[in-house]
């Protein structure tokens, strides 16, 4: 199975992010389980590249995501949601984390910006202390309505 040059775990992403910090690219940084994709990821990722020079997705491991979404989920795992993320052309790399939150992984990348949709508010986005306390910027992105994973799999449910 091929993979992509935009997957990296936190070690081998550390010569990538270096390298955009020493070319003064204003780096972005968003997160999810991104389970099924859809019409309201593809619009948020996109959104969220438009604010910085290089998008990053921190993306749940299977097991963080069976313990945020119980034992049905995820749906896709871990190897195809990071390569289906991956392919977006708005997206320059996808890293997984294991844990529940993000804030180790955004402690690590000190994002220029942090993004999450607009059912976050900056009070409660994991990560937003310390992107501000580094000088960085904490924004919500408006959501495509009618669109989550959750509802697409309770429609597939209803089918059978």
């Amino acid at each position: 199975m091929l993979t992509s040059d935009k997957i990296y775990t936190k070690e081998s992403f550390l010569s990538v992010l270096s390298q955009w910090q020493k070319e003064g690219k204003k780096i972005v940084f968003t997160n999810g389980c991104f389970d099924i994709l859809h019409l309201g990821h593809v619009d948020y990722l996109e959104k969220a590249k438009q604010l910085g020079d290089k998008l990053i997705v921190g993306l749940n491991t299977d097991n963080s995501v069976k313990r945020l979404k119980g034992e049905t989920r995820p749906v896709t795992d871990q190897h195809g949601r990071g390569r289906v993320i991956a392919a977006l052309q708005f997206v320059d790399a996808v890293i997984f984390f294991d844990e529940d939150t993000p804030f180790d992984l955004i402690s690590f990348v000190k994002p220029d910006i942090l993004v999450k949709g607009d059912d976050y508010t900056v009070d409660n986005i994991v990560g937003a202390d310390v992107v501000i306390k580094n000088g960085g910027a904490v924004k919500t992105i408006s959501l495509v309505k009618g669109y989550s994973t959750t509802d697409i799999i309770s429609k597939i449910k209803k089918l059978n």
